[in-house]
């Protein structure tokens, strides 16, 4: 039903608000609607947020967003975790509708006193809504002086346009004819949702021991410890394991995804599951649950999160096998059908069949979740989650964060759009994303757009640079300057990014032309690396991911998404960006082409970084240490393998005796 002030399209808005719109603890995001009357009467409007405890906060004041459009706006920010919701309210606006009408009658002499007595009574009125010691004062001598005769009717006008009045009525408005919209859903977690720079890793790769003849040695989760300091050291916040769970023989593939294996091959982790046991099993050559817990705890005393991987899907040998067939899809011939991503076979791992006993799978599910969560997993990466149904998603991860919201869960669903934002809709804190393919000028603007806009209500990207699946063509042909290209956008554009170890080594062959394969995939084989001589020798790229990860956790615009805009750049290969949070302004002007270099102008939206068009400011490069005096339009020239990019801190002019801040 329509109120007498109609609120019309209230937003953000997920599923007609039959589920919560999403933020973090301290994240701002804007809450907008349309709000008009009938007449010429003012309207004003303002969004109330109410707590998880049922108390409702201070009012926020909306404002016109664009002159005649009656779509009204404000900023609002959370600052706890839990359930909320958000009103819009709407009001005549007595007071603002008075004024226009004296600015016009009083200059011109009709209806004098009428006007300045109604002026005086609605004041007289206002005021008796404004707290002593916030303006009431000011409020009463406007009444007092509105009705006094003996002045100028032009002098007893100005006595009510004050800035101590506006303050007064701003903060406490006389309000006519309240309508509300209905509470909004809003679900507020906490920040590692949003925000987070990712690292993957084989534990059984690091510390391995492979020699030609020999038989090759896994490494475990004590010599994968070994590795933490030098990842903390490159800033990331969550260490990501892929399945740690024993792996099963039947049909075991071989290097590079070869169908025979042979005695020494150690098989692909995710497929899950052995006589050792299934998915609340540890692999026995990784070492025990204990050995793991001491990998947890030593990732934490560096400040990280371990994430694990959470893959839904089996072994032909695993003890679901025989134990819960219903669990599975049986063929005529009585076979189970292995896995398939055409073109992709994966004949060693069978699919889940949900539709039996969905309530067991479920309860199963959860059981093995908050198994790994007694021993210190906060954050799963669900592997393929779109193809399983969604409503099994949504009971499980409403189960899980009921109990422990802090829980996170990152979707790993290179699928359709459809599919992803629904994911995302019934519970996903995060989700992988199309920004693996996103690597034209006009690629990336669009789909940044979409993400930073309606979207991020909804879906939190976490932008991954690579994959044990994913190594893209870009990367493949584009060298040292490709990785560094990618590192910064997904740095700088996403408040999550992540790599998989290799990353920084530059690892670029592929297992064919054509392919997004590595050649001697990590997920078939032992890949142990020479960090040490690779640092030695100049050939990684970790101190520019330490740098992009430093700059992340110092600048608050880089830790949000909502607010990207793209600058003017006369270079298709180059692309311009500005990230701000409140006087936080970080601008980004990258060279796209890992092959030549690339000159611009890049014209800047200075109103967009709160300057005027005439300014000039001086900006510090981030990536080099140089000084510059930025203003409107500013020519760059981005030469791969040198300066990969710009990244600049806007340091606005400081007042008259005042010192540069930053």
């Amino acid at each position: 039903m329509i109120g007498r002030i109609p609120v019309l399209d209230v937003a953000p808005l997920v599923d007609c608000g039959r589920r919560p719109a999403k933020a973090v603890s301290g994240e701002t995001f804007q809450v907008a609607a349309t709000v008009f009357r009938e007449g010429h009467d003012a309207v004003a409007a303002n969004v109330v947020l109410t707590d998880p405890s049922g108390r409702p906060g201070p009012f926020t004041p909306m404002r016109e967003l664009a002159p005649g459009t009656d779509r009204w706006g404000a900023d609002v920010t959370p600052t706890e975790e839990g359930d909320w919701t958000y009103t819009v309210e709407a009001w005549s606006d007595p007071v603002t509708t008075w004024r226009h009408t004296a600015g016009i009658k009083i200059p011109a002499g009709i209806d004098t006193d009428l006007v300045l007595a109604e002026g005086a009574a609605l004041h007289e009125r206002a005021a008796e809504g404004v707290p002593k010691r916030e303006g009431r004062e000011f409020v009463l001598a406007a009444v007092d002086a509105l009705r006094d005769a003996s002045r100028p009717p032009a002098a007893r006008l100005a006595a009510a346009l004050t800035p101590e009045v506006d303050e007064a009525l701003t903060a406490h408005p006389l309000r006519e004819l309240v309508s509300a919209s209905r509470p909004m859903p809003l679900r507020v977690e906490r920040r590692r949702a949003l925000y987070g720079s990712w690292y993957e890793m084989f534990p059984r790769s690091e510390g391995a021991v492979v020699r030609p003849g020999e038989p090759a040695v896994s490494g475990t989760f004590a010599t994968a410890a070994e590795r933490l300091p030098a990842i903390a050291a490159m800033g990331f916040d969550v260490v990501y394991l892929p399945p740690i769970h024993p792996i099963g023989t039947t049909f075991r593939k071989g290097p590079n995804n070869s169908l025979s294996a042979g005695p020494g091959d150690v098989g692909v982790p995710w497929a899950i599951g052995s006589e050792a046991g299934g998915h609340d099993a540890v692999h026995p050559d990784l070492g025990t649950i204990d050995d793991f817990d001491r990998f947890v705890r030593t990732a934490r005393d560096l400040r990280m999160e371990v994430a694990l991987d959470f893959a839904l899907q089996c072994s032909p040998d695993h003890p679901w096998v025989s134990r819960k067939p219903d669990w599975f899809h049986h063929r005529p011939d009585g076979t189970i059908a292995y896995a398939e991503n055409p073109p992709k076979k994966y004949q060693d791992i069978y699919p889940i069949a949900f539709d039996k006993d969905m309530r067991g799978l479920v309860r199963e599910t959860v059981r093995i979740l908050r198994y790994w969560m007694s021993h210190g997993v906060r954050v799963f990466r669900v592997d393929n989650p779109h193809t399983k149904p969604v409503v099994f998603w949504e009971k499980v991860i409403a189960t899980v964060n009921r109990t422990d919201p802090d829980v996170i869960f990152l979707a790993e669903a290179f699928t359709r759009p459809a599919m992803m934002r629904a994911l995302a809709a019934i519970g996903f804190q995060q989700s992988y994303t199309y920004f693996t393919w996103r690597n034209s000028k006009q690629e990336l603007t669009e789909y940044l757009t979409e993400l930073s806009g309606e979207s991020a209500s909804v879906m939190r990207p976490n932008f991954f640079v690579n994959t044990p699946d994913i190594l893209h063509a870009y990367l493949q042909e584009g060298g040292r300057p490709a990785f560094e290209a990618r590192a910064v956008l997904a740095a700088t554009m996403s408040p999550s990014w992540g790599v998989y170890a290799g990353f920084e080594l530059c690892e670029a062959t592929a297992v064919r032309p054509g392919s997004e394969e590595y050649l001697d995939s990590e997920k078939y084989q032992l890949r142990p690396r020479d960090w040490e001589a690779a640092e030695r020798e100049g050939r990684t790229i970790a101190p520019l991911i330490t740098t992009l990860n430093r700059l992340r956790r110092r600048h608050p615009a880089l830790q949000q998404l909502r607010d990207i805009h793209f600058h003017h750049a006369d270079n298709d290969s180059v692309l311009a960006y500005s990230k701000r949070s409140g006087s936080n302004i970080v601008l980004v002007v990258v060279n796209l082409d890992p092959h030549h270099t690339q000159e611009a102008t890049v014209s800047l939206d200075m109103p967009r970084l709160g300057l005027e068009w005439h300014e000039t400011v001086p900006v510090r490069d981030e990536l080099t240490g140089d000084t510059y005096h930025w203003g409107r339009a500013n020519y760059v020239r981005l030469e791969p393998g040198v300066t990969p990019a710009h990244i600049v801190v806007l340091r606005p002019s400081p007042p008259t005796g005042g010192s540069p801040t930053s």
